[in-house]
């Protein structure tokens, strides 16, 4: 009960959380009672593996950021230079790719990959979709990383802590990164996960409509920009003109073109509540 006392409209980033659950805890109340049993269904598919692989994105992204970063510290301190030269190659010309064009060529993969039977079950597909989104935004988590272990590097922090003995593989995951820099790396992972969101529905959505309609609708895990593009949705979205031109539709929205709307509410709602929680954690931690 801590959670609902009334400094929760000091801490912005809990009251949008706050929000945000209690937004989808209606919308999701609502479609129960008034969205039709099929549409329902897709509905909560959708959004159920939208939130799995944002979730798997934020794990595997921080995961191979943490290793890039370390990877590119310890290189950075030895005397051999060429594997340091090569990593920061590497990552560069992963930098250099458009996120939208990196994700689309991953997904010609994936193509690939159904067609010849290689990754057949919706659970390994979502996961290379992951992988995919992961490879395009685990850069920024290796930015936040070295740019930590930076400030330190500068203070006497880490002279102090290598004179007492302590390792600098510990000083740097222990000391800096778990116990100095939590806030840091959380509001990475809310920016990372918020961007993720953004990313899969819009490729999903360009897929869906203008690259490969069949692929899309019948072999890839449906997510909520897949499954705004559909023709039930699209007709639900264009169903929100008729109420300019005759506003007593408008209860008609809300009961009898749910689908399409709660998909668009559901993304848009979600990208503003996270970018207001972010903003809120910065703000509270004085980042």
């Amino acid at each position: 009960m801590r959670f609902l006392r009334p400094n929760i409209f000091r801490a912005k980033d809990k009251l949008w959380l706050f929000i945000w659950l209690a937004g989808l805890g209606s919308l999701w109340l609502w479609n129960t009672l008034y969205l039709n049993p099929a549409a329902f269904a897709r509905l909560s598919a959708a959004s159920l593996n939208t939130l799995i692989v944002g979730t798997l994105v934020v794990l595997l992204a921080f995961l191979l950021g943490w290793l890039a970063a370390l990877a590119m510290h310890f290189l950075d301190e030895s005397r051999t230079r060429i594997p340091y030269l090569f990593l920061t190659f590497l990552l560069n010309l992963i930098r250099s790719v458009p996120q939208i064009v990196g994700i689309l060529i991953g997904y010609v993969v994936l193509t690939l990959f159904i067609q010849g039977d290689i990754l057949r079950t919706q659970t390994a597909q979502l996961v290379w979709m992951s992988f995919v989104i992961s490879v395009f935004v685990f850069l920024e988590v290796t930015d936040v990383i070295r740019e930590r272990i930076a400030f330190y590097m500068k203070s006497d922090f880490f002279d102090a802590m290598l004179c007492c003995g302590i390792s600098e593989s510990r000083i740097i995951n222990t000391e800096i990164l778990f116990k100095n820099s939590r806030a840091h790396l959380l509001h990475k992972m809310i920016s990372v996960f918020g961007a993720t969101i953004f990313l899969l529905c819009s490729v999903d959505f360009i897929v869906s409509v203008g690259l490969s309609t069949d692929v899309s609708l019948s072999n890839f895990p449906t997510t909520l920009g897949g499954l705004l593009a559909t023709m039930d949705s699209k007709q639900d979205i264009l169903a929100i003109g008729t109420v300019v031109t005759n506003f007593r539709n408008v209860s008609s929205l809300f009961f009898q073109h749910l689908q399409g709307i709660s998909t668009a509410w559901t993304i848009v709602f979600t990208l503003l509540c996270l970018y207001k929680i972010s903003n809120g954690f910065v703000k509270r931690h004085r980042l």
